[in-house]
């Protein structure tokens, strides 16, 4: 569609402002990452299923999420601690350096991830539940440019934890609040079966 010159000028501002400012260095970001792999791995996989694999994640992704524990709009007693003396500078550096790691994990449990992957791949039309891979991505990696997480090879005690946040209201999205509506239609059963086959995805 061809868009006329004022739509054109306004568009082009709107993606000037949604870029960001400066990319990050993972090699300088591998340099600072020392305090993460304590917590997260220092390839970026975790070793407890309670804290995120960051391997594989979404530069933007990651630096958006540490901007919001730094100034507490996301509620983590260790991370944002951890994140109040970070520069923006940091944690691209950081995002580019946990990016750039292949991601390991754990299998899907074969209990339950059958009705997570209908779930995830069809989602719920009569109650209203979108397909995750709507905005994940068929192998769950997620949407770079609109910072939407890539899930694959991610700990299902994790994700069913963050599920049951948003479900709660005890993690909010800024400015969207597509995570709290949808997991708040969600049974714990149905939690934890998606958890369980985003963890098996690659």
């Amino acid at each position: 569609m061809k868009m006329t010159g004022a739509l054109s000028c306004s568009a082009l501002m709107l993606c000037a402002f949604a870029a960001p400012a400066f990319a990050g260095d993972a090699a300088a970001g591998a340099a600072k990452s020392a305090v993460c792999g304590a917590c997260h791995g220092a390839s970026g996989n975790s070793s407890n299923p309670e804290w995120p694999n960051l391997a594989g994640q979404h530069e933007g992704y990651i630096a958006a999420q540490l901007a919001l524990f730094k100034r507490g709009a996301r509620d983590n007693a260790l991370m944002m601690p951890n994140a109040s003396a970070l520069t923006d500078q940091d944690m691209m550096d950081l995002g580019a350096h946990f990016a750039g790691q292949a991601p390991a994990g754990l299998e899907a449990d074969p209990s339950n991830y059958k009705a997570g992957e209908r779930l995830y791949r069809g989602g719920d039309a009569d109650r209203g539940v979108p397909a995750c891979i709507a905005c994940h991505g068929p192998q769950g990696k997620g949407n770079g440019p609109a910072k939407y997480p890539a899930l694959r090879a991610q700990h299902a005690v994790y994700t069913y934890n963050q599920l049951k946040a948003f479900a709660e209201g005890r993690r909010r999205t800024p400015d969207n609040d597509i995570m709290q509506v949808i997991a708040s239609k969600l049974t714990d059963e149905e939690m934890r079966a998606v958890s369980s086959y985003t963890q098996g995805l690659r």
